[in-house]
């Protein structure tokens, strides 16, 4: 979690060099650690900081069963998440990461490329996408559709067996996440693109 920033930026170096028509080559996977790496990882300690924060709130509701499951690696039991508490915990979870997603949406490349420092590209990240909260709305759907809906689908009308009865929806929900994490990855670049090279341009 920590270098998640650091290998986020590779990622968004390498889609730059794609848009530019340019060649890729093997180094690009660790190109985010040559530049403003200490503020980078200084963003990685604030993400895990701030997760572990939300997660500890979500056990004054569930006992500490998300934190445990998320962090800890715990299976719970399955009585243990029909319980409302979990449920409340969960959505709670969900809305007080919101904000945070956000704010690390554009922040390790405001950084690598900007040379902003962590707290100010917290903060452009997080007003540039509620600024455009319109087609995040979208985007979020969609790829929630496409991520979640989808596999269930899939599971759902060719699963039901075991062993071989199990092995194509699998098969198919593994193909699917293959095509959605690299056009995932793509967006996050183009979505930069858009908002900030864009607001540039106009300018």
């Amino acid at each position: 979690f920590l270098l998640i920033p650091a290998f986020s930026v590779s990622l968004m170096n390498a889609c730059r060099l794609i848009d530019k028509k340019e060649e890729l080559p093997p180094q690009v996977l660790f190109s985010g650690f040559h530049r403003n790496l200490h503020t980078l990882l200084t963003l990685g300690v604030i993400y895990v900081l701030a997760t572990l924060v939300v997660l500890g709130l979500s056990a004054l509701f569930d006992g500490g069963l998300l934190f445990r499951m998320l962090v800890m690696g715990e299976a719970p039991a399955r009585e243990a998440l029909d319980k409302t508490s979990v449920f409340i915990s969960a959505q709670l979870t969900v809305v007080l990461l919101i904000p945070i997603i956000l704010a690390f949406w554009f922040a390790p490349v405001l950084v690598a490329w900007h040379d902003m420092p962590a707290g100010k590209s917290l903060f452009f990240s997080l007003v540039a996408c509620l600024r455009n909260w319109r087609p995040f709305l979208l985007y979020s759907l969609t790829i929630g559709i496409i991520g979640v809906f989808v596999p269930r689908l899939i599971d759902g009308l060719l699963g039901g067996g075991d062993g071989v009865g199990q092995l194509l929806p699998t098969m198919l929900t593994v193909m699917v996440s293959l095509i959605l994490l690299p056009t995932l990855y793509a967006s996050f670049y183009i979505s930069y693109r858009d908002i900030f090279v864009g607001m540039q341009d106009a300018s």
